[in-house]
């Protein structure tokens, strides 16, 4: 039977503050498989940074186990559990060379002279720094020093890398370029990694899978893809990518479609996902109750006139030409607004503010949520 690399069975983590118990992480449960880069991702304070810690073995948890390898790790100290951390701060000794940074762990573990420099050299050749070696930190650019941390966690051949927002203090284009080398190293290498990101782009591009979590709990765990589509939540819908989140009233439910009310219009017909914690619980949808309808920016169209009844009627309220596409923000007559994503072309007619216009969308990209 196939060992898991990492595995967390209902850990929770709860401090104490003022007398207060404050539960910081609620019962996270994950299975993560070798080689797998897997991403917290969640807003500040939700909890991801903890459980993070937890795997260290910088924070014990309340409760809960923790088996790195199929080996008990809950309670071992963090120089036992054989893994990597690259801190938010880059940690670099400011008066060692780049060599002695990355050789530093290898020394301490009482490795000999030869074999420090041959592991040395390669972990820098690894991360694109082979000439650095003899060149100190505040000699390098931001990046580079990013790349000294990475290769200096690599070089000790960790069984699990953990990495707490490494690129945060980067530029923006910078950050763009070092996660696209971050995952092309740990796919090289094979090595089991944890991400934490509040950054959904690092998120949607760097992982494996996607662990969502809110007020310490995991409100979703699943591929980029699966969780942009099927979100479980109304949270994961708006955190993930952009969302348009309409509340209609339910008119009818069969099987996994359900119809809802346009103000002032028709019927609008969709999926309807049933998070995984509810199983299908039809009483989540009742008619004349509430649905959250998510439509993506992306999804929408528009046109000048009404052509079906499943379309919404609306005002303009800001056109914006912005190069590739036209940036719409639009009013409904609940007063609900939708923000829309339109392909320019040549000659299309652009909307402007005030101007009447009809919105409808594919029906498998939407889909309806409790409320």
């Amino acid at each position: 039977m196939k060992t898991s690399a990492l595995e967390l069975v209902g850990v929770s983590k709860i401090f104490q503050k003022n007398g207060e118990s404050i539960l910081a992480v609620d019962s996270v449960n994950l299975t993560v498989e070798e080689g797998e880069l897997v991403t917290f991702l969640g807003p500040s304070g939700c909890g991801k940074t903890t459980t993070l810690r937890m795997v260290a073995g910088f924070e014990l948890p309340s409760s809960g186990r923790i088996t790195i390898q199929g080996k008990e790790m809950t309670n071992v100290p963090v120089n036992k559990r054989g893994i990597g951390f690259v801190f938010q701060t880059y940690a670099l000794f400011p008066h060692m060379s780049v060599f002695n940074n990355v050789a530093y762990g290898l020394k301490a573990r009482g490795e000999k002279g030869p074999d420090i420099g041959k592991k040395v050299r390669q972990a820098l050749e690894l991360v694109g720094l082979g000439k650095t070696e003899s060149r100190y930190p505040n000699e390098l650019s931001g990046g580079e020093q990013q790349r000294v941390a990475l290769a200096r966690v690599i070089v000790m051949e960790p069984s699990l890398l953990l990495m707490d927002e490494p690129l945060s203090n980067l530029d923006a284009k910078l950050r763009i370029h070092m996660r696209t080398e971050i995952r092309k190293i740990q796919q090289k290498l094979g090595i089991t990694c944890l991400y934490v990101t509040h950054d959904q782009s690092e998120a949607l591009t760097m992982a494996d899978r996607i662990v969502v979590m809110h007020k310490g709990k995991v409100e979703q765990i699943g591929t980029p893809f699966e969780i942009y589509s099927n979100p479980q939540s109304v949270f994961v819908a708006d955190f993930i990518g952009q969302a348009n989140i309409v509340t209609l009233k339910i008119l009818s439910v069969e099987g996994e479609s359900l119809s809802a009310q346009i103000p002032n219009g028709g019927t609008f017909t969709a999926r309807a996902l049933w998070p995984d914690h509810l199983g299908k619980d039809q009483s989540i949808y009742q008619i004349g109750k509430d649905a959250a309808l998510i439509i993506r920016p992306e999804q929408i169209q528009i046109t000048e006139d009404k052509q079906s009844e499943d379309q919404f009627p609306a005002v303009v309220e800001s056109s914006m030409f912005v190069g590739s596409h036209i940036e719409y923000v639009l009013r409904l007559p609940n007063d609900a607004t939708l923000k829309a994503l339109i392909p320019f072309q040549v000659g299309m007619h652009i909307f402007e503010e005030g101007e009447e216009a009809y919105l409808s969308c594919d029906v498998t990209a939407a889909v309806f949520l409790p409320r």
